[in-house]
């Protein structure tokens, strides 16, 4: 075999895709570690999202530390965490559609002959990540995930009885009232901010990875270590959210009421934001942009590092996650 065929043949076994197997193990391994470790700095910035306090003519809005200290002493720490269960119980499928789906876009895109994507492909595919586990997962978790988080009871007082007692509850409450449309309010605007999240996020983790490997031939054919993984991840997590916080804040708001009858998904966005610039000014766009970064770049750091991590174990196990055979 000559060594031009030879090298064509290395660069298409390093391009090779992980399997969905593998992809799901991994990904739903890393979402749910993700999610335990960064979910109350989503519930502080849905709190400042919705809070009320910026729209009374002359309070000063909680900053993020008095949000989160202010939970923790009317609700206990476990407010915190408020929404939880609906998030544990999307993650899973949610991560396996986004790493599944994104390697299936980056192979359409992909150049057939070296199986390398470009810097457009690998945009392009993100974007459409985005949408899918948007439309697929998000919205309908996030609905009830917020309905949960925007509950003021305490959890320390039996006698403080919430609407929603738990993500099932909610889930079956929401739908009983509301009509399953509910679930896939703001759809649109989840699905944009989903896509360009991950957009960004590919893209950004995508370049500095590969930059970090030219300059580190040794890591030419193998992972970065966990340090530069998590650095990257960090990095690369936290573009999506300045770039989109708009979108985030308005969406928030739009899930967390019902709808009024006869009102289209367009008015009501219009309305929102039209109520948002009037009463509060431009900077209520941008509410909970502070916990928002400090959420989703450590998730994103949490998420490629665990994910890198049991791909390469789970790759370098002789189970052969795609086809279910052991190999010799």
């Amino acid at each position: 075999m000559s060594t031009k065929s030879t090298s064509g043949q290395n660069a298409k076994n390093a391009n090779k895709p992980a399997s969905a197997a593998t992809n799901f193990i991994a990904g739903g391994g890393a979402g749910m570690m993700e999610a335990l470790v960064c979910h109350p700095l989503d519930t502080i910035k849905v709190r400042m999202q919705l809070s009320r306090r910026a729209r009374q003519p002359g309070a000063k809005p909680r900053g993020f530390v008095a949000t989160g200290a202010e939970i923790v002493r009317r609700e206990t720490a476990l407010g915190l965490y408020k929404g939880l269960g609906a998030v544990l119980g999307g993650i899973i499928p949610k991560m396996a559609i986004r790493f599944t789906s994104y390697e299936k876009y980056k192979q359409l895109l992909a150049n057939k002959e070296t199986l390398e994507v470009s810097r457009k492909g690998t945009f392009l595919a993100g974007l459409a990540a985005g949408v899918t586990e948007a439309v697929a997962i998000v919205n309908p978790m996030e609905v009830i995930k917020i309905r949960l988080q925007a509950q003021h009871h305490s959890l320390s007082d039996p006698l403080d009885t919430p609407k929603y007692r738990s993500a099932p509850h909610a889930l079956f409450t929401v739908v009983r009232e509301e009509g399953f449309g509910a679930l896939y309010r703001g759809v649109s605007l989840t699905a944009l901010r989903q896509g360009t999240n991950q957009a960004a996020n590919f893209t950004a983790y995508t370049e500095l990875k590969s930059a970090l490997k030219k300059w580190q031939p040794e890591y030419a054919n193998r992972e970065l270590p966990s340090w530069q993984t998590t650095i990257i991840g960090l990095i690369s997590g936290a573009m999506g959210p300045f770039s989109n916080a708009p979108i985030d804040t308005i969406k928030t708001r739009l899930q967390r009421t019902p709808a009024e009858p006869g009102q289209s998904a367009i008015s009501r966005i219009t309305t929102i934001a039209g109520d948002m610039f009037k009463q509060e000014g431009a900077k209520a766009f941008y509410k909970g942009i502070t916990p928002r970064v400090m959420r989703v770049a450590p998730g994103q750091a949490v998420t490629f590092t665990v994910y890198e991590y049991l791909k390469e174990k789970l790759e370098k196990s002789k189970w052969s996650l795609g086809g279910g055979q052991y190999e010799e």
